[in-house]
Order: structure tokens, then sequence, then C-alpha cells
């Protein structure tokens, strides 16, 4: 078990939602080319991570690495803390 430890996926996002019960939504956004004219293009997608202590908030940067089917959508867990959200 120790020897795949590190090959789980890990992705980089920000919270865009804590309002349900030990689960944040997770924006990830990444820049692919086109492939007919070569503009950057913003890609996003949104993943149900899995937030045990209910400490991640809305707009804090985390990381979420891939683990086995907790629930129907969630098949990530929010490892660590990045940046705190910022107060505007």
């Amino acid at each position: 078990m120790a020897a795949t430890e590190g090959l789980t996926r890990t992705l980089t996002g920000r919270v865009v939602s804590d309002k349900r019960a030990k689960t944040v939504t997770v924006l990830v956004e990444r820049r692919v080319q086109h492939e007919l004219y070569g503009k950057y293009i913003v890609r996003s997608k949104k993943y149900s991570a899995h937030d045990e202590g209910g400490q991640y908030h809305l707009g804090d940067l985390v990381e979420i690495a891939e683990s086995r089917p907790i629930s129907k959508t969630k098949s990530w867990i929010v490892t660590r803390l990045l940046e705190k959200s910022r107060l505007v």
C-alpha cells in the first residue's frame, strides 16, 4: 500500500461551495491549447471532495487527492490548505 502512495492523483482548486455536511465543492481550472487556432482556453471542472472536519470554507485554495469512492459523487479528499480566502 505504501508503494502506491505516490501514485495518487492530486489537483489544486478553489472551494466554491461548503454548504453540505463533510463535503466541499472544488473548482479546478486548467489551461489547454485550442487544436486549430492555438489560443489558450481555460477549462474548468467541479469536484466533490470529502472534508471530515468542516475546516475548509468558500474561497480557500486547497489540494485534493483521489481516493476510494466515498459516495455516489465523492471520490476525492481534501488533503491540505494552500491559501486561506481573503476578505474582500
